[in-house]
C-alpha cells in the first residue's frame, strides 16, 4: 500500500520531537513491503527525514492537498494514489481511507497512537 503520513501534530509535536513508535512503525511497514510517503500543508518537509533518521523508510515527501484532495494530487506532483492516510485532521483519511490520530502537540512518552495506526493498516491489508 501507498501510506501517506501528515507531519505536524501527527508525526512530530510543536517542538519538533518525534512521536513515540514512529521509527519502529516505519521500519515494520517497509519490511512488509509498504511505501511510506510524507506530506504537509506547509511544504514537503524533507528536513524531518534528516532530523529524525527516517530517510531510509520514506519514498518521497510532498505538499499535502488542503482542498479538492483527489483533484489536487496531479497539480501538486503526487504521482501515486494514496491507499491509506494518517492525519490529525479527519479530511484526508475520510477521502483516501485511513485513520485520524490524536493531535500530538506536546511530547508524551506514553503516547501509543502509532500502535493504533499499525492495527488499522493491518485491518486493510489482505
Amino acid at each position: 500500500m501507498n501510506i501517506f503520513f501528515d507531519v505536524d501534530h501527527t508525526l512530530i509535536d510543536s517542538g519538533n520531537r518525534l512521536r513515540p513508535g514512529v521509527r519502529e512503525l516505519f521500519a515494520q511497514l517497509t519490511a512488509e513491503g509498504h511505501q511510506i510517503y510524507l506530506w504537509s500543508g506547509i511544504g514537503e518537509r524533507p528536513e524531518v527525514l534528516d532530523q529524525h533518521g527516517l530517510g531510509a523508510y520514506v519514498t518521497a515527501c510532498y505538499v499535502k492537498p488542503l482542498y479538492q484532495h483527489r483533484r489536487m494530487l496531479g497539480p501538486l506532483g503526487i504521482g501515486v494514489n494514496p491507499d491509506f492516510a494518517i492525519d490529525d485532521h479527519p479530511d484526508l483519511p475520510a477521502v483516501f481511507g485511513g485513520i485520524t490520530v490524536q493531535r500530538f502537540l506536546v511530547y508524551d512518552a506514553g503516547d501509543r497512537e502509532m500502535e493504533r495506526v499499525y492495527a488499522a493498516i493491518r485491518e486493510r491489508t489482505p
